[in-house]
């Protein structure tokens, strides 16, 4: 795992072409390198981060992790939101919750957050399920039609 820059570019546009990875996410499937470099220089200028998680073996990039919309305002809480993607041929074995876990740590000990948040589509199950075996709470209530999950420094 490492922070993507824009000399992965050829890579993300390889792994966002794919409409399996894209399903859910925000963005539609990437058309063309210029669009994967739009991409990571979002991340490299967000208040966030963008990492890279590639294959031990082929050193292929298979999925990525971060964090956006970082916030502390005013006397509130310190948030931000985590994000992740992985290639379908990894789907289930466990990559993204050995990934996830040292970000989680990294929100909580080096940014300082007091609770990181997480969307899904409704019909995002196993993104649903890995939330919850690291500890998210669902909450109740839809936040723009996704469902909305919450972890909290405290809970770790």
């Amino acid at each position: 795992m490492r922070e993507l820059t824009l000399a992965d570019a050829e890579a993300v546009f390889r792994h966002l072409s794919v409409p399996e990875v894209t399903r859910f996410m925000d963005i539609e499937v990437c058309k063309d390198v210029q669009e994967a470099e739009e991409i990571i220089a979002f991340h490299l200028q967000d208040s966030g981060c963008r990492y890279g998680l590639f294959s031990k073996e082929t050193d292929e990039l298979i999925g990525t992790c971060g964090y956006h919309c970082w916030s502390a305002e005013g006397n509130r809480e310190t948030k931000a939101e985590i994000g992740f993607d992985l290639a379908p041929g990894y789907w289930g074995k466990g990559m993204m919750q050995e990934a996830l876990n040292p970000l989680i740590r990294i929100g909580f000990e080096l940014m300082g957050l007091d609770f990181i948040e997480a969307t899904t589509e409704i019909d995002n199950i196993p993104s649903q399920r890995l939330l919850q075996k690291l500890g998210f709470h669902r909450e109740s209530e839809l936040k723009e039609g996704l469902l909305y999950f919450t972890l909290r420094r405290k809970m770790m």
